[in-house]
């Protein structure tokens, strides 16, 4: 099933479900129990948002070895965990503002878990048992600042830095799925999930011995190589096998 969250002109946002290219309303909770409305509303005529508002979103960094080595950096031994504040979430179509004080914005295409009950100290073996489903993230980051910095929370957290869509696909297997981004077309990363250097469960029995994972939570599991700067007027373009397609513009914010 495809979770959406949406809204229709002067009307607050909703929870939804997708069938085909038709959207209908969700009654109740998606983490909890709900039931599905009739599909009646053209995707075309309504806005697809953020399709879940996590209260944390971990990252996890160098997990494909061939992102690693194009920084010159080594794969980590254990889970490399870092966070980004969840003011940078945006949609699917909306856009990433490039600020002023970065000139090395650069876009980096992940699959993201979302968590569908609270856990800690959650087994591998049960890991999949608090697995929502899945979406698309950006994780974008100013590389300059990064350098700069010699820690990631500024390069990463500016506001539009979290692209997630469009929508939770709950039926979509992790084990080997491609991985493509195209900046204006061009293709900028390609790679499979099977790539990973740890997988989707270890990332998950991880991040929980740190955290009490949360009902819509996002774990981003990792760029493949081919990261690279984004420009004004850009249009960035993730897929995912067996997901879809998250697609955001890219403008410079005026200095201030």
């Amino acid at each position: 099933m495809r979770f959406v969250r949406y809204q229709k002109p002067n009307l607050p946002p909703r929870q939804g479900w997708l069938s085909g290219d038709a959207v209908g309303p969700i009654e109740g909770s998606i983490f909890t129990e709900f039931r599905r409305l009739e599909a009646e509303e053209e995707l075309s005529q309504i806005k697809l948002l953020p399709p879940v508002l996590p209260s944390k979103i971990i990252c996890v960094g160098r997990n494909y070895a061939a992102h690693a080595s194009e920084h010159g950096a080594e794969v980590p031994e254990v889970p490399l965990l870092f966070l980004k504040p969840p003011s940078a979430v945006i949609g699917h179509l909306d856009t990433i503002i490039l600020p002023p004080q970065s000139h090395q914005v650069e876009h980096e295409a992940e699959l993201a878990i979302v968590i569908g009950k609270r856990g800690r100290w959650i087994l591998p073996d049960q890991a999949e048992d608090y697995i929502l489903g899945y979406t698309i993230a950006n994780d974008v980051t100013a590389r300059d600042l990064q350098t700069r910095d010699h820690q990631w929370t500024r390069a990463k957290g500016f506001d539009t830095f979290c692209p997630i869509g469009p929508w939770i696909e709950t039926e979509f297997n992790p084990a080997d799925a491609l991985i493509t981004c195209t900046v204006n077309d061009d293709i900028r990363q390609m790679a499979s999930t099977h790539e990973m250097v740890f997988n989707i469960y270890q990332l998950i029995a991880f991040a929980s011995s740190v955290m009490t994972l949360e009902p819509g939570d996002l774990i981003l599991t990792g760029t493949p190589a081919g990261v690279s700067p984004l420009a004004d007027g850009d249009i960035v373009r993730i897929t995912i096998e067996g997901i879809g397609t998250l697609e955001n513009p890219v403008k410079a914010e005026a200095p201030h």
